[in-house]
């Protein structure tokens, strides 16, 4: 056998193996599209909120300690307030989830 013949067969050899090889091994998943919000929203609310708000307590009962009451009904008023524009958000994420819902039906 000439080289030229050698490197026919080994080429189409090659080929063959290549071709049997990418349909035995399964293709990749394919990419997210997009972000999972409510993964995120999850995570937030059940493992940051609550450490969030123990900060708060502690720094609540700290300053009541020292005497400083106006300061804490303050700060709590401003959480109470802070806290309401949140559920206000996630009410507002509802309703319009609702609305896009019942227009594209």
């Amino acid at each position: 056998m000439t080289a030229f013949e050698l490197i026919g067969t080994a080429s189409s050899d090659v080929a063959q193996a290549l071709h049997t090889l990418a349909s035995v091994i399964p293709l990749a998943e394919p990419a997210p599209k997009g972000i999972d919000t409510n993964g995120v929203v999850t995570f937030f609310a059940s493992k940051i909120a609550p450490i969030l708000l123990a900060v708060l307590g502690v720094i609540f009962i700290g300053r009541a300690s020292r005497g400083e009451i106006s300061k804490v009904l303050t700060s709590s008023a401003i959480a109470i307030v802070g806290l309401a524009f949140i559920a206000g958000a996630a009410t507002l994420f509802f309703v319009g989830d609702y609305l896009i819902d019942l227009i594209f039906e």
